[in-house]
């Protein structure tokens, strides 16, 4: 269920991705006619500085409930069986309330995921954030969910904002947002992401050196 079994080749296109930021991430999906950014998401917890989370999407989705009790069942399950590495992707936009917070975010680094995208709210952010967290969302609310709604399925594809997360499909996050890297897409997106990169880090060290921006850039 949670076993990916990814090749070499996309092994590695992960590693290469890891350094670069999601602005060259994109840029370079756009250039290959695709789209990824998960609208309306932002990072409540932390991240040092200039770091970013790259790993295989594990998808949660939430339906609306009127059950107590906060029944997390599912979504429990997930965090406890994802693979090292992982990064959590739920959606909980059906309801008000926050799904995730200090417990969540504490399971998932013990359970050794890298990090956490829901799209709704959050909560319990200083603890999230002392804990080290990267805990991503799309605001933050005190607000609970039971009553409201509750986990049901896991490993299907979600939907957020315009794009489809589906389970094995690569998550890239950093201090400007999130986006999804679908795995069909993975290697050829990397292979983009180097070559922009490495213009990019050309034309940054001619600039720092004296030149001026408009002669070289674009490249």
């Amino acid at each position: 269920m949670f076993d990916y079994a990814y090749t070499r080749e996309e092994t590695d296109a992960i590693e290469r991705l890891k350094a670069w930021y999601s602005g060259d991430v994109h840029d370079s999906m756009e250039a290959l006619g695709l789209w990824g950014y998960l609208d309306g998401i932002s990072l409540f917890g932390t991240l040092e500085s200039g770091a970013v989370v790259v790993g295989p999407a594990v998808t949660v989705l939430f339906e609306p409930s009127d059950r107590k009790g906060e029944p997390q069942d599912v979504y429990h399950n997930a965090i406890d069986n994802a693979p090292a590495g992982a990064i959590m992707v739920v959606d909980a936009a059906c309801a008000d309330g926050s799904c995730s917070g200090e417990l969540m975010s504490s399971g998932a680094k013990t359970a050794g995921l890298a990090a956490t995208v829901v799209n709704s709210t959050v909560r319990d952010l200083a603890q999230v954030r002392a804990l080290g967290y990267p805990l991503f969302g799309t605001a933050p609310s005190p607000v609970g969910i039971t009553g409201k709604k509750e986990p049901k399925k896991s490993q299907v594809p979600v939907t957020i904002g315009r794009t489809t997360v589906a389970p094995g499909d690569v998550i890239f996050g950093d201090i400007d947002g999130v986006v999804s890297i679908p795995r069909a897409h993975l290697v050829a997106v990397a292979d983009q992401a180097d070559q922009l990169g490495a213009h990019e880090a050309t034309a940054r060290d001619r600039i720092l050196a004296g030149e001026k921006l408009q002669a070289i850039w674009p490249v």
